[in-house]
Order: structure tokens, then sequence, then C-alpha cells
């Protein structure tokens, strides 16, 4: 399913409003910061006392043809006196949503915004910046969750909206209410929480909405992540109501996307006459007709405007416009005030604005850092990995980031590796496919210390390689990694590395920055050539294959974890020795990489001879090894959840009161289930799992030293990079049971596809994931190919949707990774507040379901996946974790129902199996 959004050029002419007051003098010093026709920065020694507060900056964001030529110029478009580009101060409000504003004002406005998050600036900051170096021309404030009558939940909008009269704002959502707030109008429950569903938008003909239709049926359709109002009869004389929605209800995607929506609309096409541009559906007492719900605001004398609903969203037509309209309304606002505005625009130093909640992707810095002036673009320079090492000099990050080039761990030195592979055409399918392959190769003394990414479901091309491996090589060795002590909250991702060599050597040491800090330099510290993987056509050729748990989202922006993972945070081999098989062309690639160079293959050659020998003894397709299950008496009974379902249907009305509230637009709540097995063939097990449940993303991992293996049948990828800088992320969210007959199975697959649950539920996350792609791609880039596909599974159909971005040459692949981790399928939205409510509401770690399993190749693709239906086996206990999406549509009991269903293929495999 696809859905573009629509958009329109139009011209917009904003009167300048003259002698607006200055609400709250003692807040703001006018002399020194209230623009003025004839402003002048007479007291320059006030730069420099400002270091203290002052922003990291930098210019990597800013897209490459606005560089050069264009900085510390004016900037006109000949004839109309219009700005060639917009400078937005964008502030965050803990919000995951708000990198979609970001990528939208990017391509409106011609250059990125900057964004802060609420608490990272003071008041003295704001005004530092927009009044004493004009260095930005308007500001959005973005949604985010809880309320505008909470401090922590908002930080210093409220005085930005009240002091910054002068200032043209657009406030989203929790901004649009905290506009209405910080005026006297009061924030209330709504009727009904709406998260994720549509409505039809009614508007006035404000500017705000020029060349968008108006009413029923007219096209507007947007989307809503609300559960707080602004209460209509308490909006004070200068608050205007501006936009409402046209009926009662709120629609699913599908419901509103029966036909295609048309991109233009004549003149004259609103559903109601405009009366003086300002008409409105309330009576003389202020009521809303029919009960409609209140979408937008603007303030009578201040360039000041509010949207409840999200025009940033997938599913919202003519969001583009709308900011298109808000960049017009700016430009005509300061170039109606006042002829000087162009001489005073400080374009040169905004330019040079680094987003600080950006650089905390890549480390963490100190919140106010010396200003920079680096517009020379020089992290966008191209350059080989295999040569990035050795021009050093003059890479240096002067945003404050860790230098993207030179990130080596002092302990490690520059690796030259070097990669050959052989290729042997057909062999896959005339020696019996990848089962026969690993267990031929590596399935012996219990399969330890091996890996197997295992596309075991290919069909509709969801997966085409599997990678197999084990170890062997003078290369290998295992990471394993342990967080620190959870109740130390200022230690952060601080945690315990041991790491085992090929030849049997341990060395433990503490990693002061964190696992995922220590990966990335690992795979920055690799040289090659290219020329090496000419011809193959996958994207990992070797490097670090395994998985990160759950609670390494400590490592990539939650506060804490509460509960202590028994196993490992993370696990991973350095593979240099691995079997590859294209289930397309039933080819079987065998790869071997080592340091420096060197004429001798003998894992090629060793391999290449096992395989010839399995081609003459192949078991046919299809037939059974000889697998034994080794049972013991404690395996009789059946798994125990670690929550009663009365326990899990109260943690879901739990889930739901914190929804209502508008803490969370929707909360993936999740349980365990436990079985004691003692002894057993784990191999085995994951072999008759991939029988009765194949999956694209399916796994097997066995780290023996840490008496742990890993089953895994996921269906689900997290995230990929592919050798093109191409990201997708394909988020699952909607599941129902197959049916019983073709009949019954095809009605259980339209009640998803039609289900006003699911939609909102996938439609949600779909849009978070933008978000986690538009951190760390070019603007612009990121787009939906497909949205809310249903994809049938042997025992579940699920929704998909696939979303894809292109990774900006200033990121590395483990900065993509840390900006999305853990997946936002399994944690809800907004993530930051939704992981930590889930914390509290929780009994247990995770551990290594939620996290993700993969590979990260040492030239820096990735692709990893989301664990779930996955049997992990650790120290003699076999654990599933399930559970779902809870939203406001949710139904407690039908909850724990699909919670259940989830974990029935996985635990169903084990019971059969012992």
């Amino acid at each position: 399913m696809n859905f573009t959004l629509c958009s329109s050029s139009s011209e917009l002419r904003y009167p300048f409003v003259e002698g607006l007051p200055c609400t709250n003098k003692n807040m703001l010093e006018s002399e020194l910061y209230v623009k003025v026709d004839n402003f002048n920065n007479k007291d320059k020694n006030r730069a420099s006392n400002h270091d203290a507060r002052k922003l990291v900056m930098s210019s990597n964001l800013m897209p490459q043809p606005l560089k050069g030529s264009y900085v510390g110029k004016k900037h006109l478009q000949e004839p109309g006196q219009k700005l060639e580009f917009v400078r937005t101060l964008l502030i965050d409000n803990y919000d995951s949503y708000t990198y979609n504003i970001y990528q939208e004002l990017s391509v409106i406005n011609g250059l990125p915004p900057v964004v802060v998050r609420n608490d990272e600036l003071t008041w003295k900051d704001i005004c530092y910046y927009l009044y004493e170096e004009n260095a930005f021309d308007n500001v959005v404030i973005s949604p985010g969750p809880g309320s505008p009558t909470c401090p922590a939940d908002i930080g210093i909008c409220l005085q930005v909206l009240l002091d910054c009269w002068d200032i043209p704002i657009l406030g989203v959502c929790l901004g649009h209410q905290a506009l209405a707030y910080v005026h006297g109008a009061k924030v209330v429950h709504a009727s009904e929480p709406v998260h994720g569903r549509l409505s039809e938008i009614e508007h006035n003909g404000c500017r705000l909405f020029n060349d968008i239709p108006s009413g029923h049926n007219s096209g507007f359709k947007v989307v809503r992540y609300h559960s707080l109002v602004v209460d209509v009869e308490s909006l004070p004389d200068e608050l205007i109501p501006i936009a409402w929605t046209s009926s009662v209800d709120a629609l699913s995607f599908i419901e509103t996307h029966k036909c295609d929506v048309p991109s233009e609309f004549a003149a004259g096409s609103f559903s109601r006459k405009v009366k003086n541009g300002s008409y409105s559906p309330f009576g003389h007492s202020g009521k809303l007709q029919s009960e409609k719900v209140l979408m937008g605001i603007m303030h009578s004398t201040r360039p000041h405007y509010g949207l409840q609903f999200h025009p940033e969203s997938i599913a919202t037509c003519h969001g583009r416009q709308i900011f298109k309209n808000f960049r017009e309304i700016t430009e005509e606002y300061w170039l109606s005030s006042r002829a000087s505005f162009l001489q005073e625009r400080n374009f040169d130093y905004t330019a040079c604005v680094q987003i600080p909640h950006v650089s905390r992707l890549f480390t963490e810095v100190p919140r106010h850092r010396q200003l920079v002036n680096n517009a020379n673009g020089q992290l966008y320079r191209k350059a080989s990995r295999s040569n990035l090492l050795e021009n050093s000099e003059g890479n240096r990050s002067c945003s404050g980031m860790v230098d993207m080039v030179n990130l080596l761990h002092p302990s490690n030195g520059v690796k030259y590796l070097k990669l050959k592979w052989k290729r042997f055409k057909n062999l896959a399918g005339q020696v019996g496919g990848a089962k026969n392959i690993f267990c031929e190769l590596y399935g012996h003394h219990k399969a330890e210390n091996t890996f197997w990414l295992d596309s075991s479901s290919i069909e509709k091309r969801r997966a085409r390689f599997s990678f197999m491996g084990g170890k062997g090589g003078t290369l290998w060795k295992q990471l394993t990694f342990k967080l620190s002590d959870r109740s130390d909250m200022t230690l952060k991702g601080r945690g315990f590395l041991s790491v085992e060599d090929a030849q049997g050597s341990t060395k433990s040491t503490i990693l002061e920055e964190g696992f995922l800090d220590f990966l990335k330099k690992e795979l920055l510290s690799f040289c090659y050539d290219e020329k090496d993987y000419e011809g193959l056509p996958f994207d990992f050729h070797g490097g670090y294959i395994g998985y990160m748990g759950y609670s390494l989202k400590v490592e990539c922006g939650a506060l804490s974890n509460r509960h202590k993972s028994g196993t490992p945070d993370a696990c991973f081999f350095f593979a240099d020795n691995l079997v590859v098989i294209d289930h397309s062309s039933n080819d079987v690639y065998v790869l071997s990489i080592d340091e420096g160079c060197t004429s001798k293959t003998p894992y090629l050659d060793d391999t290449e001879q096992k395989l010839l020998s399995l081609k003459t003894s192949a078991t046919k397709e299809g037939e059974e090894p000889n697998l034994q299950a080794l049972t013991s008496s404690q395996c009789q009974a059946s798994f125990l959840a670690d929550k009663s379902r009365e326990e899990y249907i109260k943690d879901v009305d739990k889930c739901m009161e914190y929804i209502k509230d508008g803490e969370s637009y929707e909360l993936c709540l999740t349980t365990q289930m436990r079985k004691k097995i003692g002894e057993m063939d784990s191999l085995g097990l994951y072999l008759h799992l991939r029988e009765k449940n194949p999956a694209p993303y399916a796994a097997w991992l066995n780290f023996s030293k840490e008496n742990l293996c890993i089953c895994c049948s996921s269906p689900e990828r997290f995230l990929r990079l592919d050798r093109n800088g191409i990201l997708e992320a394909k988020p699952i969210k909607g599941t129902v049971a197959r049916g019983a007959t073709l009949e019954e199975d095809e009605q259980h697959k339209l009640q998803l596809q039609y289900s006003e649950k699911d939609q909102a539920e996938n439609l949600m996350i779909v849009d978070l994931l933008r978000n986690d792609l538009g951190r760390v791609c070019e603007p612009g880039s990121v787009h939906v190919p497909h949205l809310m596909d249903v994809e049938s599974y042997a025992t579940v159909h699920t929704m998909v949707s696939t979303i894809r971005g292109k990774k900006r040459l200033d990121v590395t692949a483990v900065d993509c990774v840390r900006a999305a981790f853990p997946g936002g399928s399994m944690t809800g939205a907004p993530k930051l507040r939704s992981m930590e409510l889930l914390d509290s509401i929780e009994n247990s770690s995770r551990g290594i379901y939620s996290g993700s399993i993969g590979f990260f190749s040492y030239n820096q693709t990735f692709d990893l996946n989301i664990v779930i239906r996955t049997v992990v086996i650790h120290e003699g206990e076999a654990s599933i974790g399930a559970g779902g999406a809870i939203i406001a549509l949710s139904n407690p009991e039908d909850e724990y129902d699909e919670m259940v269903l989830k974990t029935q293929a996985p635990a169903k495999a084990v019971m059969e199996f012992l």
C-alpha cells in the first residue's frame, strides 16, 4: 500500500502587526534582546562571556548544495524579496516524531533545523541565539508525552511561547496545547484518546491552511496522537480557533483511503464558506457544534500557531503544504517588519549550528560546548573506507562529536584485512540444502561456538542469503559484554567486556563508554580493498555476528535498566571464515579473511573438499537427519509464565491508564515464559523449530562458554544498511492466527488488513521508525515504499511496513543502530518515555528477547533482526518472550490472547522435541 503526501505551492501575504506588546518584561531584557530595526550588537564582550552556555556547532548537517558560496551571503530570490532558506529552531519535547518534522523542515526550508531538547538550553541561551545572534527565523515546538501543565514535560517551551512574542512559532500537539495553556486555556482529558487514527478537518481559511481544502470529503485528512485536548470554553479572546474535526468519529487509515486523494483542489472547494477569514463552528457560547474537537489555534496579535494533529505523519494529507505555509508566513512576517532584516540575518552563524541531541548519537558530550565555525563541509568528503584512516589529518570533527575517521581504541591498531572467496554454482540443491551443509560442516561436538543466520523462509523474496560458520580462523574471537550494576544511574553504558581469542586466551576489561562505542571503534579500525568483494551479491563478508540484548537501550538514550539480565547483554563472534548460501541461485560461497597478504587459503581448500564429499553422500532433500533429543524427568511440565493471566491483564490496564493520561501513544508490553529442560540437543531443537516455523530472519547462535544457545524464528527485520548506504526497517505490528481452512484463513487475513486497532499500531510504529531513520539519513530521503502489507507465515498473518532512507555520510553503521535501538515495534512511542514506563510495569529483564541478532560486516554494512518467536536456552532453562502493543483501542483479554498466540510456535516446538 503506497501513500503520497499532497503538496502544492501558494503565495502568502501576512500583514505585519505593529505595536505587539511584550507580555512579561521581567523575563526579557528588552534593550539587549528585542529585535528592533536598528539592531546593533553593542556589547561585543557579551558573546565571549557566553561560552558557558554555547551550543555545539558544526555544518555537517547542511545539505551539500547550501555549502560554500551561500554561507554568509544575503539570500534573496528576485523578484519578490523571498528568502532562499529559512532557519528554524526545533524544540524537541523528548518525542519520537520530532525528526519527522526535522526531515520535512529540511526540505521545505532548504536548510536543516537546529534541534534542541526542551531542557537543553536556559532562557538566557534562548534569548542569546534568537535576539543577540539573530540565529533563527522561526521556532517549531514538537509533540511529546505528558502535559503542558507539567514543567518536566514541557521544559523551556512555555517561556518561549510567553515571551518570544515577535518570533513566528508553530506548536504541534503538545506544542499546540502549550500555546493554549500559556495564555490561560485549560488542557483536559479528551472524551476519547485518539492515537494512530485519522480525522477529516475543517478550517477557517487562515494563511496556515492556504491551498488546503476543508471539510467532509475534501481530502484533508490528518493523523492524531493525543489523549488531552484544549478546552474550547476556556479559550481566551486572544486565541482564535482555526481548525476542528469535521465529524465526531475518528477513522482508520484504510477507511480514509478507499480511493485516491486528489492532489489539487479548485478555489472555492471548501465545504463551508469563509466570512472575513474567521468562520468557525463555534456558537456564541463557545461550544464546538456536534462536539467536534479543536484541532488548531492562532494568536490574534502574535505570529503563533498551534496544531493538535500531526502534519508530519506519513498518513496526513497536505502536511508538507502546512510546513510550506508556515515558512511563507515567516518570510512575510520578517520582510514586512523591517527592511534591515536581511542585513541582520546571521546566516554564517546559523549554518554552523550542530544539533546537540544528534551529537549524543555518537558520544556523550557536555551539554554546552564552545562555538566552532566550520562551514567547509569537510565531513561530506567521499572516500573509500580503505583510505579513510590514512587521511586522519584534517578530518577532525569540530562539532564535539567523536572523530568519524580515526576512532581507534587505544588497545587496537589498524587492521588490514584481505578477503578471499570461492563460489560453487548450484551446489546447495545438490547437497540437500542449508541444513545439511550446516550439520556437516559445523554440527559436530554439539555445534559449539557456531552461528547460522538462516533465511529458512525465502518465499516472496523475503530473504535470500544464509550465513554460517564457527570457530577456527586465526582472527576468530568472542566478545561477551555485561552491563555494570543497574542501580548506579551515572554509569549508563559502562560494563565489563571479556574477549576470548582463537587460542583460547581470555582478557577482561572495563568499557567506560559502553559496548556500542567499542564496536564502533573496532569497525572503524578495519582497512580493506573494495575490489576484494566485487562480484559478491551479499553484504556480509566477515566481521562481527551475534546479538545485542534489550538492556543495551541505556547506550541509546534510555535512562536506566530496572532489571538485570541473566544472560550477557551482548555476545558476538568475529567471523573470519564463513559459508554463504544464495537461496535464489543455489550457489554456495566460501569466504575467508586474514590480516595482511597471504597466498595460503587452508579454510577455502578444506571446506571445498568437505562440500564435494557431502555432494556424493548427501541426504535427500526433505529427509530428516538422525538427531536424538536428550530428555530428562524435568521436561514434562509445560512452560510457566512470569505473570498469570490476571496479572498480565492488570498490566494492560495500567498501560491504558498511562495512554489515557497522555504519557504514551503506544506501550509494547511483554512478559516471559520459562521451562527447566536440563541437558538437551539444542541444535536438534533449532532444526525442528525451523522446520515447523520457517522465518526469513531466523538464527542459531551457540555461545558454549556462556552455556547459551539461541533458537530464533523471527519474521521481523530491525534494520539493514547495504553497501549503497540505504537503511531499511521492516517493523511488524498486527498479528493474527492462521485459519484451519482456506476460507477461514482468508477471513483472518482480511480481518487483520481492515482492523482499526492493528492499523493504528502499525502507523504509530511506522512514524516512529521514520523518526529514527530521520536522525541519521539525508534530508528528504526517508520514505515508505510499503505501508501495512499483510505477510503470511506458517502459523500467523502479520502486518508489515517498510521504511527506507539514505544514510548521511558523516554517520557510521553503529551510529545508525544507536539511533534506532531498540526496535520501535518492541517499545512503543514516544520511545524514551514508553521504555521508562514499561520498565516500571514489567517484573523481569527482557534479556535477549526484544533485542537484535545479526551481523556487522567489516566494511560497515549490517543486517539485524528483532528477537521475537525465539527460544533462549541458558543454564538448563528455556525462555520465550512475547507481548503486544497496547493502545487506546486495546481490549485487555484480547491482548493476553495475542501474547499467548505469539509463544505457541516456539513453545510447541520445544514440547514436541523433548
